[in-house]
């Protein structure tokens, strides 16, 4: 059972693809932590990201590693714990750039393709292309959406010290470059269920789409 859950930022994609996991006993697969985390080796290397082909160079360069045990998903570059670091402000705010690069799109696609081909039980996958690119024979596609204030709450709720106004122009201005990007575009599958997480609470939407899926494997 492979379940594809995409959309923007803020939309509740990791604490309910997470909890969806844990409670249906599969795997779980955070791809935005993948790119985060290229992102972060390129910052500590010095690598200039506003140049495309110096990021297509060293694409292949750093080894990421990938936990997909939903209750604490680690994840490693070149054998180190990167899971606080690429949270920072910093690569926030320079993953859209790196992202867009086409060969560190393949190099993270494969990546992302292999774990879900190896997860035995079944894998929740979240991102933003991942009904669309990745996996788009996914058995159950999901796409979250929500309002850019609901997610500027959500978001400066997490990022502490931050103010939800520039929170939420930042999510508007990765929106737009996530979604207008060439390669792999932050899109809804054709195929996809939309899920406006606006007006629920997180428990709501967990619950929601563990319905989705247990349908989906009652072949309903």
């Amino acid at each position: 059972m492979i379940v594809a859950i995409d959309g923007p930022a803020g939309t509740g994609k990791s604490s309910t693809s997470k909890a969806v996991a844990a409670q249906l006993g599969l795997s779980y697969l955070d791809t935005g932590a993948q790119y985060r985390a290229i992102t972060w080796w390129m910052v500590s290397n010095g690598i200039d990201i506003d140049d495309p082909s110096a990021v297509a160079a060293v694409a292949g360069k750093p080894e990421i590693v990938s936990g997909t045990d939903p209750e604490g998903p680690a994840i490693t570059v070149d054998g180190a714990d990167v899971s606080a670091p690429i949270r920072t402000q910093e690569v926030s705010s320079k993953v859209s750039a790196v992202s867009a690069v086409p060969e560190v799109r393949a190099r993270i696609t494969e990546l992302q393709r292999s774990i879900a081909a190896a997860a035995e039980k079944g894998i929740v996958v979240e991102g933003r292309d991942i009904g669309t690119t990745v996996l788009p024979d996914a058995d159950l596609k999901i796409f979250l959406t929500a309002s850019p204030e609901a997610r500027a709450a959500r978001r400066s709720g997490e990022l502490k010290g931050s103010d939800v106004h520039s929170t939420r122009e930042a999510l508007i201005k990765r929106d737009a470059a996530d979604s207008s990007r060439k390669t792999s575009p932050l899109a809804k599958a054709d195929d996809a269920v939309e899920v406006d997480t606006t007006e629920l609470t997180l428990a709501q939407v967990i619950e929601c789409v563990v319905t989705l899926v247990e349908e989906k494997r009652a072949g309903k």
